[in-house]
């Protein structure tokens, strides 16, 4: 078992990990992907189960660290072999494991969450916690930055934006101020941005920031998250061999859904059953231990 310590902690801090694996029912030989590798911890602890892996992730970081890091970690840990590095969209996943010979698959997780060392590296521009340019690109080779969406949409476009990705209350008051802020100057970074939010939504000393939603809506709108997650959990579906299990962990009520909704719709037309009739929510030693993993909901279906 791995242990908090060995938890790629400067990348990621893995959520739900002992019941995430689990609930896949790893079994030695086996293969799985892990739509987001992120630092390693699920990757690495099915390795530590016997299981082969097939990891992808957008962005480059989470694949050099995890690489380096599972290395240390895992004694007959072979790249190529037990363990396949892919940069790629989990949306893709029937191509990527069709272009990497892995099938059949046993089982199939993602974490939807944004990792620890996005959120901390300034320079990524995913947290209003820290300075830096409004980027939020989880792969850098895309074009189009938040800072270009926050800049360039009309204000109903943000406030559609803010409206349906962040479910915001205040969409329409915050579109306005950007839009008067941006004519007096471009609107460049984190902190540029969280004080146009805060002057709107004045904060009422609870423990979310009032710019918490606004950055959900953007980093949704440039990684097209929603989008990919509709289009992976069929595929995904299509992967996995009866008996085979998806696990997926999302963070925010409109990821959630998506998965119910899907799961449901596949137990009704018998593809399957729910295995978790009820979301899995980290435990309170767990939130204490990692505060960000408190919106965490972990579901889990099973083919047959």
């Amino acid at each position: 078992m791995t242990d908090n310590n060995r938890q790629a902690g400067f990348f990621h801090k893995t959520v739900l990990l002992k019941e995430t694996i689990d609930l896949l029912k790893v079994k030695p030989e086996k293969h799985y992907v892990d739509g987001t590798l992120g630092g390693g911890g699920h990757t690495g602890e099915i390795l530590e189960r016997g299981g082969k892996v097939l990891s992808i992730d957008l962005d480059q970081d989470a694949l050099d660290y995890s690489e380096t890091d599972l290395r240390f970690k895992i004694k007959d840990l072979r790249i190529g072999e037990n363990l396949i590095l892919v940069q790629g969209n989990f949306k893709d996943i029937e191509k990527i494991v069709k272009e990497n010979e892995f099938d059949p698959v046993a089982g199939v997780l993602v974490d939807l969450g944004v990792s620890s060392h996005q959120i901390d590296e300034g320079e990524r521009g995913f947290s209003f916690m820290n300075l830096g340019p409004l980027d939020m690109r989880m792969d850098r080779n895309l074009n189009v930055k938040a800072g270009d969406l926050v800049n360039i949409l009309t204000k109903g476009e943000l406030y559609e934006l803010f409206n349906k990705l962040g479910e915001d209350y205040h969409a329409k008051a915050i579109a306005s101020a950007i839009v008067s802020a941006r004519q007096v100057k471009k609107i460049e970074t984190t902190w540029e941005l969280s004080e146009i939010v805060r002057k709107v939504v004045r904060s009422s000393g609870g423990k979310i920031n009032p710019a918490t939603k606004v950055f959900q809506a953007l980093r949704i709108a440039i990684n097209d998250e929603l989008n990919s997650l509709r289009d992976f959990l069929p595929r995904a579906l299509d992967v996995i061999e009866e008996g085979g299990r998806i696990a997926i962990i999302s963070f925010h009520s409109l990821e959630d859904r998506i998965v119910k909704n899907e799961f449901k719709k596949w137990a009704e037309i018998g593809k399957g059953i729910i295995v978790t009739k009820k979301p899995i929510a980290p435990g309170d030693e767990e939130i204490d231990m990692n505060p960000r993993s408190r919106s965490a909901k972990l579901r889990v279906f099973e083919k047959i």
